[in-house]
């Protein structure tokens, strides 16, 4: 395989997988995306040390040549030529771990993040020897860098590797489809990008591809980063690195709530898809911190800690798009709602939208979209404080397999520009609301409901002849609203309880 064409990555993930064997796949992910940067980084360099062999006075081996050129320096034992030359070898992976090893430490910016283990007696060298020679293709040279290659095969492992783990991961893994639409919804053009749980990245690289999209220049956006698990953290790096894009992810790994890598950060953009419902945050040790300013989050549920997290990060003027479970829009815990009650009445809720289910590898529950601004009248658009956009689209997205959908393009542009139009951009055209997919809706309105944010509440039903809805959905939309109504009618018992006791009736 010596070109790389369109639709390749398929092919080649095939490939890749057969010869995983019966090696876990979270194992062998590792292995696979350690030697993809191998090459990598090997292709740049051989590229640039052919054409300083052919200019005269230059010398191919002088490092500062490639620091110049923004390309990684590879010392002659760690090329790809004597990995490919010592791939059947039976001390290989002596070779490739030695080889990362020394790439490491002629590249402080690589320090600690490349995968050293390939000699481990479990890893079948023989198989080890073949994914060399498969990988023996171009991703690095200046073809491959502008067609964005490795990119494309490196996104497209990392999705296949998230599958074929379930749940574990989707937890570093966002699907594309999500992350182009907080991109798109949120336009990060200028400023400093942070997501607080980064995971792989992918919320960076969408961010750039979007800059580059829109002919702006990649050196207008500063990326902030943090990710407490530490394997994945040397996978952002890696991912990251491959795109030359620049970026602040800390000195470690590190858990946001009790090691803020940032803590004075004010960023313009937050992108982000925080892990779910997380129980085992540690809320009870952070129950002084200065980011609670809207409440004390629950200590057996995290989501809310992420919300306020994430609106203490907001620079005077910044927007932040963010994944949750659907359960954020509509819990009633006491303190849940109060936080609830006073984003919304402070008027940081900008828009919330409902997606469909079985968009995420890691989890079936169907998620939402938070969108968070700290200024709802900025220059050059339209004043819309006292209001809250809900866009219901729960109905998009088409079965990508057996198990996943994902959004289209058209469905990606349709949700993006009903919210620039609601915000008063003059390229998306004017904003109308549509019965059963998006409404303006009065902050007077929600408070009305008990500020339960969920779309299907304020959109309405669109007017259809028959019901067409199929029974699956009618039936999860209907438990939801039952389960929303038990909650308020426990709400409203508890408290008759609690007037009757007052004044001297206990039952």
């Amino acid at each position: 395989m010596a070109t790389a064409n369109i639709g390749f990555e398929e092919k080649l993930w095939s490939m890749a997988d057969k010869l995983r064997g019966s090696m876990d796949s979270a194992e062998y992910k590792h292995v696979a995306l350690g030697l993809l940067f191998l090459k990598y980084v090997s292709d740049a360099f051989e590229e640039k040390f052919e054409a300083l062999k052919n200019e005269p006075y230059a010398d191919p081996e002088d490092r500062d040549e490639y620091i110049a050129a923004n390309i990684f320096w590879v010392p002659k034992d760690a090329r790809w030529s004597n990995i490919k030359i010592n791939a059947k070898k039976p001390e290989i992976g002596q070779i490739i771990d030695q080889a990362m090893i020394d790439i490491e430490k002629e590249n402080p910016s690589l320090k600690g993040v490349l995968p050293k283990d390939y000699a481990r007696p479990a890893l079948d060298k023989t198989r080890l020897g073949e994914v060399i020679d498969l990988f023996s293709f171009k991703v690095g040279d200046e073809e491959s860098r502008s067609k964005d290659v490795l990119g494309r095969v490196y996104e497209y492992f990392l999705s296949k590797f998230a599958s074929a783990e379930g749940k574990n991961g989707g937890e570093f893994y966002t699907p594309n489809s999500v992350v182009q639409l907080l991109v798109a919804m949120i336009e990060p053009f200028k400023g400093r990008v942070y997501d607080p749980c980064c995971g792989s990245g992918g919320m960076f690289v969408q961010s750039e591809k979007f800059v580059e999209e829109h002919q702006g220049k990649l050196g207008d956006i500063a990326v902030y980063g943090q990710e407490s698990n530490p394997t994945t953290w040397k996978l952002c790096k890696m991912n990251l690195a491959i795109r030359g894009l620049d970026s602040n992810l800390g000195e470690h790994h590190a858990d946001t709530f009790h090691n803020d890598l940032h803590k004075n950060l004010k960023a313009d953009y937050i992108l982000a898809n925080p892990p779910f419902n997380i129980s085992d945050w540690g809320g009870a040790r952070l129950i002084d911190d200065a980011r609670w300013a809207y409440g004390i989050p629950p200590a057996g549920n995290a989501n809310y800690a992420w919300i306020q997290h994430m609106v203490n990060k907001l620079a005077p003027s910044g927007v932040a798009g963010f994944v949750l479970a659907n359960g954020s829009m509509s819990t009633s815990t006491t303190a849940e709602l109060e936080i609830r009650s006073k984003l919304a009445n402070e008027d940081l809720v900008d828009c919330i939208v409902s997606l469909p289910g079985q968009l995420f590898y890691s989890t079936q529950i169907p998620v939402c979209l938070w969108f968070m601004a700290k200024n709802k009248s900025p220059k050059g658009l339209r004043d819309r404080r006292g209001e809250i956009l809900f866009i219901d689209a729960r109905k998009m997205g088409q079965m990508a397999d057996r198990t996943h959908k994902e959004l289209n393009t058209e469905d990606i542009k349709t949700i993006s520009d009903t919210y620039h139009a609601w915000r008063g951009q003059l390229d998306a055209g004017e904003y109308e609301d549509v019965k059963g997919f998006c409404k303006a809706t009065k902050l007077s309105e929600v408070q009305e409901h008990e500020y339960i944010l969920t779309p299907g509440r304020y959109v309405g039903i669109e007017d259809i002849e028959e019901d067409s809805e199929p029974f699956e959905d009618k039936m999860v939309r209907l438990t939801t609203e039952l389960a929303e109504q038990f909650t308020k009618s426990r709400h409203l018992e508890d408290e008759i309880r609690k007037q009757l006791g007052g004044i001297g009736f206990e039952f």
